[in-house]
């Protein structure tokens, strides 16, 4: 059924001259009469008489009309709901708990009323959240592709922001007392950073960390949450972990867990956003504005080589869409 035919008939009854419906619509009178006869073959139907005064609904139109202002008010809201700018800006983010969220949030709350859908994608590979960005299944998506050749000519990557990595420890870890350490201070000590994936990422930015600093980062046994993860440290003397700045993570009070800044040099997760190359979703700009204003970092900080690849593309919005990067693979928990 031609939508735009039964979107003549609604005008044309609610106005009662095809002549004023085709004003509204924009289209000659002929033209709506055509719509509107077109229609009436196919549902093999009279729906108007024709009177000195224009139209008047028969019994058939009278019981199609209501039925009609249905179609034509779906057909709207579906067209609305995919119109640039008019729906929410639809991003993936690691976890809802990660630096990535965090800081979406923050911007959410300084500009109310922005519509904003934020989702995890549950998947490793970067590829596959490249993969979600070309289908349109979000508008955005924190991953890194490390590889350039993975990345295909249709998606960009933009730098975000970065995220500071803290050492947590128990009370009992030979650091806790530490207000800050230095990446030498961490050698020799049991690094747990259970569920990295192969391939992803974190994998990439954990295996160039070790082999940067001689550190013991140890990715073995199931990774069961990191509820689970927190219980361990509290009672442990020998395991740490690595979280971001920005990550948020809660526990009870009784586990007196410590959050140890890493300084000299400040070992960072360069946070990267994959989107569209081509129409980007008008909402970006903002948002990565806001990423801009964010605290910079210490000069001497630590990022992995494929942080300022020179294929990655590098900036802050600009009136013809953002310029981001995307990643935050999860330092740690």
């Amino acid at each position: 059924m031609d939508t735009e035919a039964v979107r003549s008939f609604v005008r044309a009854a609610e106005l009662g001259q095809l002549r004023h419906a085709a004003d509204e619509l924009g289209v000659t009178q002929q033209a709506v009469s055509k719509r509107i006869a077109a229609l009436e073959r196919a549902l093999g139907v009279r729906l108007f008489t024709r009177t000195a005064r224009g139209v008047e609904l028969t019994l058939d139109g009278q019981a199609f009309l209501p039925h009609a202002r249905a179609v034509v008010a779906d057909v709207d809201r579906a067209v609305a709901a995919i119109r640039r700018g008019s729906r929410a800006l639809r991003v993936d983010v690691l976890g809802l708990r990660s630096a990535q969220a965090v800081v979406l949030h923050d911007y959410w709350r300084s500009h109310p009323g922005t519509e904003l859908d934020v989702v995890t994608l549950k998947v490793d590979d970067p590829r596959l959240a490249v993969a979600a960005v070309q289908a349109g299944d979000v508008d955005a998506s924190f991953r890194s592709v490390t590889d350039p050749a993975a990345l295909p000519r249709e998606v960009r990557m933009i730098h975000a922001f970065h995220s500071p990595l803290e050492l947590v420890v128990g009370p009992r870890h030979p650091l806790a007392p530490a207000r800050a350490v230095t990446p030498d201070r961490l050698r020799g000590h049991r690094i747990w950073v259970p569920g990295i994936a192969p391939g992803s990422e974190w994998a990439d930015f954990y295996d160039q960390l070790t082999a940067a600093f001689g550190l013991r980062v140890d990715a073995t046994g199931p990774n069961f949450g990191n509820e689970v993860l927190l219980d361990i440290l509290a009672d442990s003397d020998d395991v740490a972990t690595l979280v971001g700045s920005r990550d948020r993570y809660v526990w009870p009070a009784g586990h007196d867990l410590r959050r140890i800044p890493i300084a000299r040099p400040t070992l960072a997760y360069p946070l990267s956003l994959l989107l569209p190359r081509e129409n980007p979703h008008p909402g970006l700009d903002a948002v990565v504005r806001h990423f801009a204003n964010l605290a910079p970092l210490p000069e001497d900080t630590w990022l992995p080589s494929w942080a300022t690849a020179p294929w990655r593309d590098h900036g802050s919005g600009t009136g013809r869409g953002p310029t981001l990067t995307a990643s935050e693979g999860r330092p740690g928990v």
